[in-house]
């Protein structure tokens, strides 16, 4: 039986924090994981040696800084997670191993007016087809993260308001899903889990300190301070669409004047096209304009890039992140929409704050919240299914 620090439970502790870091980072070589858990060299060796010997890791050569070294990984047969993400017109799956390998994606449209019960019913069919096509047992499924574009109340589960899926408010996501599919369900808004997506497979990569910006139907932050997104106690933390810009601007449907919402988000600036564009013009057309030349869309892009400075300065000032990466259609504009964003910054932001940060275009598009999506399941499952009580890999997670 194991007592609090005895040599057994030190062994088993330094076991559970090798696999998280490894777990946490994809992969890392041993001499990673030793400045990453403040373990000694031959102690991360010995343990390694270990968990391979037991099948919960893998090992294979490479090289670092130019010498060899070995890359360790969790077994590709240690466990299985997936990613769902509904977003404006689309609900996107995505099925992955712990060594942080994409095995299957997939997305299709849905109806923004459809209800809860519809979107959860298909996201399941989806995940069940995307598991078996994976060629991987369904009991090795050991979580599923899901995103969805509203605020989660962080005590009840809640979905707050939001305009996207407007028949959703009031419904608790997590508890839905896991329902149907009988596996714990980890669920974050869709700008957190864009800031994780970047964090761990994007331009967000070796950053612990970002802001993710997204730019679509409307606007939003996920924000990772030390390595971890922070949500405040509410779950609103991030809300920079709803920094007031202008006291007498339009009325946002926060219910306040102003908002930077009304002067970036879709909805809002489209219009701003509607006579010399035609009223169906969307975001995706704008970008491509833009790129050909088009000076009405460059203009538009411009203004919304100065107007995102402006929420980014203050984000700036406030938790002074070293990167900014900005996701959403808009952000296939590139320098036509970051120069204007990085001018505001230098602007508005405190010159010693503004000096550190970095702003960069995201690297995933479209996929970067279902991808995050699997980097909460990773962030957020134990490790006790990896381990059994001598340190070996438990028999099915």
């Amino acid at each position: 039986m194991e007592t609090p620090g005895s040599q057994s439970s030190l062994h088993r502790a330094n076991l559970a924090r090798v696999v998280r870091a490894v777990r946490l980072a994809g992969s890392l070589t041993q001499a990673e994981i030793a400045r990453s858990t403040g373990l000694s060299a031959a102690t991360v060796s010995n343990i390694v040696r270990e968990l391979k010997d037991g099948g919960t890791v893998e090992v294979a050569s490479t090289s670092a800084g130019g010498r060899r070294a070995r890359s360790v990984s969790l077994s590709s047969d240690a466990g299985i997670v997936v990613g769902v993400d509904f977003g404006h017109a689309h609900m996107r799956v995505a099925v992955g191993n712990l060594a942080h390998q994409v095995l299957a994606e997939e997305s299709e449209p849905i109806d923004v007016d459809a209800s809860a019960a519809e979107g959860f019913d298909r996201a399941e069919l989806l995940v069940e087809r995307l598991v078996a096509d994976s060629g991987v047992s369904r009991e090795k499924v050991v979580g599923v993260g899901l995103g969805v574009p509203g605020p989660i109340d962080v005590e009840s589960g809640e979905l707050g308001s939001t305009a996207i899926l407007p028949g959703w408010a009031g419904t608790r996501p997590s508890q839905e899903l896991s329902g149907r599919l009988g596996v714990p369900v980890y669920v974050d808004n869709d700008a957190n889990l864009g800031a994780l997506g970047e964090r761990v497979w994007g331009s967000g990569r070796g950053s612990s300190d970002l802001a993710y910006i997204k730019i679509g139907s409307g606007v939003g932050a996920g924000l990772v301070i030390n390595g971890r997104i922070y949500r405040g106690p509410g779950g609103t933390a991030g809300e920079i669409g709803h920094i007031t810009l202008d006291e007498s601007g339009p009325v946002c449907r926060c219910g306040n004047r102003g908002c930077l919402e009304t002067f970036t988000a879709a909805r809002y600036v489209l219009p701003l096209l509607g006579s010399s564009h035609g009223a169906d013009i969307d975001m995706a057309t704008v970008v491509r304009l833009a790129l050909e030349g088009d000076p009405g869309c460059r203009r538009l892009v411009a203004d919304i890039g100065r107007h995102i400075g402006s929420g980014v300065a203050s984000l700036c000032n406030l938790l002074n992140p070293c990167r900014a990466v900005l996701g959403g259609d808009l952000a296939e504009a590139g320098d036509l929409l970051l120069d204007p964003v990085r001018d505001s910054v230098a602007r508005y932001a405190i010159p010693s704050a503004a000096r550190r940060l970095s702003v960069v275009p995201g690297t995933l598009g479209s996929r970067a919240e279902v991808l995050g999506a699997l980097a909460l399941v990773l962030n957020e499952m134990g490790d006790a299914s990896l381990l059994d009580p001598t340190g070996a890999e438990a028999a099915s997670p």
